[in-house]
């Protein structure tokens, strides 16, 4: 039976993450991007300015709201949307691509990431469009309410898009429990162990306590924790990281021109067919891009949603720097780190170690930090890990208030919550190859979704620029819902946003 199940699953996932689920994620950005004229490179200074940039001008952008309030602020927003994404994949995830697919697979991942940004952009604008306060008083936002609202408003598509939008929400739930619970807290529990010999069931407990606090605690304190520990372990990790690599400065210019000459070489780094180099190289590029930014699954939307941010476009923008930040910033410092570490022959993009995923990493830092460089790994895959699964505690929340209510929600945690000491304590190859693929058909419902969408996406952000950038005075637009959009607008007015 088990041999069943393994024989299907990997007949779905090799479908979803195989060469049709990457080209449909690549599309997808690549249309955005069209759709919305390159938004990311013609305003780059302007999503900079609104977003990192703001942070310490703009007062609005970290405030907390009133008590309540069940909104978070944009900074809170980012920070538990990063928690999720910034995870073991920053780490082990680069690490395999470079084994498996070369120095080059680098340029490629850059690549993903870079349209990708429109992507996650497109949904974070369609999520606080067609967003509604639940019965708790959170903002509920998605791939399942603009699926429902905004595809089922179409002529002859009412059912097509509330079908869509619960099987989103039964995929999120499931993936919920693997990619971001068990899977996660299981590489906490292996590394604690291997670092610190510290026995599994007592990882599990620790987690489980701390766990039970935060998320039986809301939304509300779930970003107040991950407000803190994101900036926490993205400072500690890329300190550390540029120190490894600033280390070895003089192999920098060969680590780069090792990343583009394998991204376009035909030749395979082992001698093999001609041509395998390249494709291997796009390849293992693109499902780092893909997975590590979640970018098209439609995940950190949801959490996107719950700003109290008002401009749809405001909150784009925060998805195309978590994108940046995730991808551009920590995917590429662990590549430096590697590939100036001397593990890797430059000039054939072949490996002289023996070590893959994490251990691999901790070998770069050891080259530096000596011993305590796989115990820094150690400790920055517990924060990563234990991020994302506050982060997709969340989703799983939102997932479940859709097709249960929200006042059955804590049902849903209290279940995450003890999931967490079996995860620690379990074998989960299959657990985790299941929860791999319900994550990427997330990908499917969503991506129908924000592609049918698009001309709508392109009339908010144009109506943003004409507003904003060129000054015209037009109705700006903010929601579907005329109530929301009444209010919102005559906020933004009164220069409240």
């Amino acid at each position: 039976m088990i041999e069943t199940i393994t024989n299907v699953n990997n007949a779905v996932n090799g479908v979803v993450w195989g060469t049709f689920g990457i080209a449909l994620l690549f599309i997808a950005g690549i249309v955005m991007t069209i759709v919305n004229k390159g938004f990311q490179f013609t305003h780059f200074g302007h999503w900079m300015k609104k977003t990192i940039g703001a942070i310490f001008k703009d007062k609005t952008i970290t405030a907390h709201t009133e008590k309540e309030n069940k909104a978070i602020s944009q900074f809170q927003s980012l920070c538990t949307a990063l928690a999720a994404t910034i995870g073991t994949g920053n780490i082990v995830g680069v690490a395999t691509a470079i084994v498996l697919g070369g120095p080059g697979s680098i340029f490629w991942m850059w690549i993903m990431a870079i349209f990708g940004m429109m992507t996650n952009y497109s949904e974070n604008v369609l999520g606080i469009y067609f967003r509604r306060k639940g019965e708790n008083g959170e903002w509920h936002g998605g791939a399942m309410y603009y699926l429902r609202d905004g595809l089922g408003k179409y002529k002859g598509c009412k059912w097509i898009g509330i079908i869509l939008a619960i099987l989103f929400s039964c995929f999120c739930l499931l993936a919920s429990f693997g990619i971001g619970n068990m899977s996660q807290v299981n590489s906490i529990a292996g590394n604690m162990e291997s670092a610190f010999s510290i026995p599994s069931w007592i990882t599990g407990i620790g987690l489980v306590i701390l766990s039970s606090i935060v998320i039986l605690g809301g939304l509300k304190r779930v970003a107040s924790v991950t407000e803190k520990l994101v900036p926490l372990m993205a400072v500690l990790y890329i300190i550390g990281a540029l120190i490894v690599v600033f280390s070895h400065v003089t192999v920098i210019p060969a680590a780069f021109a090792s990343i583009f000459k394998g991204a376009f070489s035909v030749k395979s780094a082992t001698g093999g067919v001609v041509g395998y180099g390249l494709q291997l190289a796009i390849t293992w590029g693109f499902k780092r891009g893909a997975f590590s930014n979640e970018a098209g699954l439609g995940s950190s939307v949801m959490v996107h949603s719950s700003s109290n941010v008002k401009e749809p476009v405001r909150q784009g923008m925060w998805g195309i720097f978590e994108v940046f930040a995730d991808t551009i910033i920590v995917c590429t410092l662990t590549a430096l780190v590697v590939l100036t570490s001397g593990l890797v022959d430059l000039s054939t993009g072949t490996m002289i170690t023996e070590n893959v995923k994490s251990a691999l990493v901790g070998e770069a830092f050891g080259t530096v930090f000596g011993k305590i460089g796989p115990m820094f790994i150690a400790i920055a895959i517990l924060l990563f890990a234990y991020s994302t699964v506050l982060g997709w505690s969340h989703y799983g929340t939102t997932a479940w208030g859709y097709l249960f209510g929200d006042k059955t929600s804590v049902i849903y945690k209290i279940v995450f919550v003890i999931m967490i000491f079996f995860g620690c304590t379990m074998s989960l190859d299959l657990a985790w190859d299941l929860s791999d693929t319900f994550n990427g058909l997330m990908m499917i419902p969503n991506l129908i979704g924000v592609l049918a969408l698009c001309p709508l996406v392109g009339k908010i952000t144009k109506n943003y620029i004409d507003r904003k950038l060129h000054k015209e005075d037009i109705e700006p637009m903010i929601s579907a819902f005329p109530d929301i959009q009444e209010e919102a607008a005559k906020e933004i007015k009164e220069g409240a946003e």
